[in-house]
């Protein structure tokens, strides 16, 4: 059972004031969530055992632990309001002094305030952060401000209190004795707040709970009313106990006429889900709270029945200990139509049980426009914090509203969802700590994304911050000692882990070998809307640059040797990007072409090019996030093309091998975290034989990478801007740029979210033009406003055809297709068996063209039909010829 709601007033559909809520924890039950109407910082801080909750941390550099209420908070009604609880130390009586306390957090957030956001207030003060009302280890009932920011850094709020931080607001009244000399045990801690004329009187009072003796009254007069609005929370900072735990809590009560509910914010037992339909197959990964063994270990994935008024159950599912998901698999469902689902967790009438409803899409085969929203980098904390939106960009509610303004069919996240380090720091050991670490902060990103993802098919695939890494060269799996050794530095099972919660409702691999370490693989093609999608992984198999050009004296993909050439010396002979299981899958999926499949699309962590520049001197990207923020209209002269071996530019021979493979089957490609958007048309041989690529913009990000070059190398048009046109990367790899989201003063507040340009895709593929239209919008933009703007370049549109532009050579016979609208061409070298390439006409009449004289094959039909003829030996010539072969298919 997670929590006993006392409503004593009627209700009414305002939230509207109630006169009491007990926050009775659960008994019997012993696990690290608390309950739906709870949010611990951090997770793994946190234990639930026989109706406590108990607080596991006390680190100096881990201050101020709350556990936060989410289902009740104080109006800005004028009227009084207790709060009380019990409290014991995790070891040992009382005490400690006056460096450790444990208490309330009151007036976290406000009404303006995403109650998610302010969920995470914890650590460090900051605006909005509330104030603390507690007793301290000295036996002093103390109240401190929680607003004044004195510190906090870029990447996480972790860190020792500093000198100031927290001051303490005086108290107009204080009597009682104390701790005395007795060892106390458990205390019952009691504040009132009461309006007056001129603010509100709040009284704490502290009593031994068993003796009954007053410990400690003190009395706060004249706090101004909006102080007290907002969210209500347990606090636990430090311990009595020196390198012991902090803080446990009992029979939490709140009460009068400010208080409000919201029963509808809980989060969990259910924490999200995704899934996919492919081929008939329905795949669901549905992610737990971290549940305890005395709660139920079975769900049921239902559909609803119209015909019978019911719920039909397809399938059951046990959960997975080491992720908390349950997976879900049916075999030959119907996509023709969309169905409502509900997965049920738990017997109806067991305590702890849960329903979560979405709905399963329809194959939008039918329709004239897929459409395709992509992210990447789903960053939430920049520096500067503040407990607003201000300084926390979490939970993104401006971009998700956006996107389900533009009714997307799915959704791919291409990685980062979440950063190691980001907010709270980084746990990597004991495994299971770091398990729980990364729980933490992907519970953010469903809590952002699962009334998107409960009723879309997503496809997720994480990268190197998902897995703990700053960058990685996976080198096929191998235990690596730091990350620059090529491998994971994370255990196998923690990287199983990963993938299970992110991709393990992806179609099942066509080569699913695990690598190196058991480490499952999730590589795969994807049927949906007339699309055919290969998900790639471009990190499991690359080579680390440290290793393969000991030379260059590479650090993080950074040459650091200034006699190193990465044009010419980089290049080196075995390094590995996609790795030969990857290709072979590719040239597989380029000849697969299901009927209703007409446009192959490439989904992948990054693109295979290196669109960045640095400032000269710099020859690592550790100066990105200092760099000055550029006017509109302003051009730095000083950059110079960027060599990342973070990027897929490196290794040249290898993106150059997956570049071929894709243009055989006219893919367009889809990828992310470069935190820098762009619209870019690969080169292999020359610039433009290849298919174009859009690295979507970051939701958020810290490192606001840019594209400056200091000169175009090739054709450009003198009309847009100086960054576009055709240029070769730091790597030497020929790329034509189109469109960039350069960061710069957009006049968007708050600037350190907005000049650093993140935002989101939205990609249209139109059926019956073949085209495809990429738009890259700011996330402050709404779409819903006539006047809202792209990034500039932005839309583009391309066609399907314009995915492999390799100048032709030769020509085959024309050929004049009856009986079939738009079949797929097949075209090889007759004597190798090679593809050279395949696609689906748009027309019934075709020319095949190749790029050099010889003897052909041709395939023309629906291959997967068996409607299907080839043509042997059929010579190339340099001059089209007037022959024109019929087809006819009865």
């Amino acid at each position: 059972m997670w929590l006993t709601l006392l409503l004593l007033l009627s209700p009414s559909p305002q939230n509207p004031p109630v006169s009491q809520f007990d926050a009775t924890f659960a008994q019997g039950v012993e696990r690290t969530w608390i309950g739906p109407e709870f949010y611990a910082n951090r997770l793994q801080d946190w234990r639930l055992q026989n109706g406590w909750a108990h607080c596991l941390e006390s680190r100096k550099n881990r201050p101020m632990r709350v556990l936060h209420l989410l289902a009740a908070r104080m109006g800005a009604q004028k009227a009084s309001f207790q709060v009380e609880v019990e409290i014991k130390p995790g070891e040992g009586p009382w005490g400690g002094g006056e460096e450790t306390w444990a208490g309330f957090l009151v007036g976290a957030g406000g009404e303006a305030i995403d109650y998610r956001l302010t969920a995470l207030t914890h650590g460090r003060a900051a605006a909005d952060g509330g104030f603390v009302v507690a007793l301290d280890g000295a036996g002093r009932l103390v109240a401190r401000d929680f607003e004044k920011r004195k510190a906090g850094g870029l990447w996480s709020v972790v860190g020792e209190l500093a000198e100031g931080e927290m001051a303490q607001i005086p108290a107009q009244i204080e009597e009682g004795q104390g701790f005395g000399e007795e060892a106390i045990q458990t205390v019952r801690l009691r504040i009132l707040a009461e309006p007056g004329e001129q603010g509100y009187r709040l009284e704490a009072r502290a009593v031994d709970l068993q003796t009954g003796r007053l410990i400690r009254r003190a009395v706060w007069e004249n706090l101004a009313a909006e102080a007290l609005e907002g969210e209500v929370a347990l606090v636990s900072h430090r311990g009595p106990k020196a390198g012991g735990p902090g803080y446990a809590f009992h029979q939490w009560q709140l009460s009068g006429g400010k208080l409000q509910l919201f029963p509808e914010r809980r989060f969990g037992p259910i924490a999200g889900n995704q899934y996919i339909v492919h081929r008939g197959v329905l795949k669901m990964t549905v992610q737990m709270m971290p549940v305890g063994a005395q709660d139920p270990q079975a769900a049921a994935l239902e559909v609803w029945r119209p015909s019978e008024s019911s719920w039909q159950t397809l399938a059951w599912s046990s959960l997975e200990p080491d992720s908390r998901t349950f997976s879900f698999q049916v075999e030959g469902w119907d996509a023709s139509k969309a169905r409502r689902y509900r997965v049920r967790y738990g017997p109806e009438d067991q305590p702890g049980s849960a329903i979560w409803e979405g709905t399963l899409q329809a194959d939008p085969v039918d329709k004239s426009e897929v459409v395709v929203a992509a992210f990447t980098g789903n960053k939430h904390y920049t520096g500067g914090l503040q407990w607003n939106s201000n300084g926390l960009w979490f939970p993104h509610q401006e971009l998700v509203q956006a996107v389900t303004y533009h009714q997307p069919d799915l959704l791919f996240f291409s990685g980062d969802q979440i950063y190691e380090g980001d907010l709270t720091g980084a746990q990597r050991r004991p495994l299971e700590g770091a398990m729980l670490d990364y729980l933490d902060k992907w519970y953010r990103w469903c809590w952002t994304f699962r009334d998107l993802t409960k009723n879309l098919p997503t496809l997720c695939i994480p990268d190197d911050h998902d897995v703990y890494h700053g960058n990685i060269w996976g080198a096929g799996g191998r235990a690596a000692k730091n990350q620059d050794a090529g491998g994971y530095t994370m255990p196998a099972r923690f990287v199983n882990m990963v993938q299970r919660t992110q991709t393990s409702h992806l179609p099942r691999s066509s080569d699913p070998a695990p690598v190196e370490q058991g480490i499952g693989v999730y590589f795969c093609s994807f049927d949906w809307g007339g699309l055919s999608f290969a998900v790639l992984e471009d990190r499991k198999f690359k080579s680390s640059p440290t290793v393969m050009c000991p030379e260059g004296e590479c650090k993080n993909g950074w040459f650091r040797n200034p006699d190193f050439d990465p044009v010419t010396q980089a290049d080196v002979e075995g390094a590995v990007l996609l790795g030969e299981r990857q290709l072979r899958f590719l040239e597989r999926w380029a000849e697969d072409w299901q009927p209703g499949v007409w446009m192959k699309v490439a989904l992948s962590q990054t693109i295979f090019a290196n669109v960045a520049t640095l400032p000269a001197p710099a020859n690592n990207d550790a100066v990105v996030p200092r760099l000055r923020v550029v006017e509109p209209g302003e051009y730095p002269e000083t950059d110079i093309p960027a060599a990342d071996g973070d990027s897929n530019g490196w290794p040249q021979s290898g993106r150059n091998r997956a570049l071929r493979a894709l243009r055989k089957a006219f893919a367009f490609h889809i990828a992310g975290d470069q935190h820098l958007g762009s619209f870019i048309r690969y080169g292999v041989e020359s610039w433009e034989d290849a298919g174009y690529a859009f690295c979507v913009p970051s939701i958020a990000n810290t490192w606001p990478r840019r594209w400056f070059p200091p000169e175009r190398q090739g054709r450009f048009d003198s009309e847009q801007p100086e960054y576009t046109g055709q240029f070769r990367d730091g790597f030497g790899n020929y790329m034509t740029v189109h469109a960039v989201s350069n960061p710069v003063r957009y006049g968007q507040e708050p600037a350190a979210l907005y000049d650093r340009a993140p935002g989101y895709g939205i990609i249209r593929f139109r059926r019956g033009p073949q085209q495809i239209e990429v738009e890259c919008w700011p996330r402050w933009q709404d779409p819903k406003d006539p006047q809202a703007e792209q990034y500039p370049g932005w839309p583009q549109v391309v066609h399907a055809r314009d995915q492999y532009a390799k100048r032709p050579t030769a020509w085959l016979p024309a050929f004049e297709v009856k009986g079939m609208a738009r079949p797929v061409l097949k075209v090889r070298h007759q004597q190798s068996g090679e593809l050279v390439y395949s696609c689906r006409l748009s027309d019934s009449r075709v020319r095949p063209w190749v790029f050099e004289e010889g003897l052909y094959q041709v395939g023309l039909g629906e291959p997967a039909t068996g409607r299907w003829r080839e043509f042997d030996h059929l010579e190339a010539s340099r001059e089209a010829g007037s022959d024109v072969i019929s087809v006819v298919f009865e």
